[in-house]
């Protein structure tokens, strides 16, 4: 069974950085994604990679800020996030992609003051 704890969140002003962390114990041949979910809001897609790393997908929000990656070897996900805006403020979850219902993590709360 893939267990998936996030980590990395924070307080952050805008225009600031944070790097987001994702262990799975395994997950080798997952491709794998980062999500997110606002207060009062649907949970949306942010990011994903393919499980060789070789290809990434954004969301349009994401696009030039945002950069997924992983370590295979670690076991870990990665989601570096530059120049952070308040309406980046969410939780943010990593799963498989497309994401399993049974996956979903505790998430890392993400503010961002203005």
């Amino acid at each position: 069974q893939v267990q998936l704890v996030e980590s990395g969140g924070g307080l952050v002003q805008a225009g600031g950085s944070l790097r987001l962390s994702c262990a799975a114990r395994t997950f080798r041949n997952y491709a794998m994604g980062w999500f997110r979910q606002a207060p009062g809001k649907e949970r949306e897609f942010v990011a994903a990679i393919t499980w060789s790393g070789g290809n990434t997908y954004y969301a349009d929000s994401a696009k030039g800020r945002f950069t997924i990656s992983r370590d295979s070897a670690k076991n870990m996900v990665y989601l570096q996030m530059n120049s952070l805006k308040p309406e980046d403020t969410a939780v943010y979850y990593c799963n498989t992609n497309p994401p399993s219902p049974g996956y979903w993590g505790r998430g890392t709360q993400v503010t961002v003051s203005s």
